[in-house]
């Protein structure tokens, strides 16, 4: 992955979710960190609350994140 290509999530990237996951209580919009990867197509999500405290760690396809961005970034 090029440094520019910042539409696929890599470790430790802020990612929101794009589709709800019923089974795990998540919803889309959701918060989470990339905190492992899996392959090429998947990473392991970490979600939390507000203390800290992990309330699911989940695998998902990255088709599935939006890496959020806190700098600004050209289109």
């Amino acid at each position: 992955m090029a440094d520019t290509d910042r539409t696929v999530p890599s470790l430790l990237d802020a990612v929101a979710l794009l589709t709800d996951v019923p089974a795990r209580g998540l919803a889309r919009g959701q918060v989470g960190t990339v905190v492992e990867n899996l392959d090429d197509d998947a990473a392991l999500v970490e979600f939390s609350d507000d203390e800290g405290r992990a309330y699911a760690i989940v695998p998902l396809p990255r088709s599935e994140l939006l890496v959020l961005r806190y700098v600004p970034h050209a289109a």
